[in-house]
């Protein structure tokens, strides 16, 4: 399991219901949660590792692990803040974005239990991020459009030189893997 990044297809598609909650939702949550943490993230959705699915998982400033399986904002404040924001997807990006200060979130556990929760604070902004990424929304697109196509720009250069990178590498063991083997064929 890995993360994508800003540029890969999945993160702008739309996400299925999880239609029932199984070991292997489980354990999709735990490793959700084990990357996150290696990533020193506060929360992960699922598309983000490409998997098409309504869940993402959040550990948030009070250390408490939560799974929203089929999440559903219900309910936001009028009242609105600006926090610096980043992503595990846009990774070292950061933007200051305006959200609802509060919300209300209806959702299942990882043992299919649903659940209410009212948030404020970091966590409320936690939930709203991490929901967005369910609907192909990323942070970017909810800030400064200038800031939102310098970033796309950014990452597509990065991605073309990876693959450059990539293209070369794998020329040069091509290469080395022909002269190998022409050695063996004259011994």
């Amino acid at each position: 399991m890995k993360i994508l990044y800003l540029g890969e297809q999945l993160l702008r598609r739309k996400s299925e219901p999880v239609n029932e909650v199984t070991d292997e939702i489980r354990r999709l949550t735990q490793d959700m949660f084990q990357l996150m943490d290696e990533a020193q993230g506060v929360g992960l959705a699922a598309p983000q590792v490409g998997v098409l699915k309504r869940l993402f998982v959040i550990t948030a400033d009070d250390g408490v692990r939560r799974v929203f399986i089929n999440p559903q904002i219900i309910a936001t404040s009028s009242e609105t803040c600006d926090y610096e924001e980043g992503c595990l997807s846009i990774p070292q990006i950061y933007e200051h974005i305006t959200r609802p200060a509060k919300v209300t979130v209806q959702a299942i556990n990882e043992h299919g239990k649903p659940f209410t929760l009212e948030a404020d604070g970091f966590l409320a902004r936690i939930i709203q991020h991490e929901n967005d990424h369910l609907d192909g929304i990323l942070y970017i697109d909810r800030g400064d459009p200038d800031f939102r196509a310098k970033t796309i720009d950014s990452f597509e250069k990065k991605a073309e030189r990876r693959k450059l990178k990539e293209q070369a590498k794998a020329a040069k063991a091509a290469k080395i893997a022909a002269k190998t083997a022409k050695k063996a064929g004259c011994e």
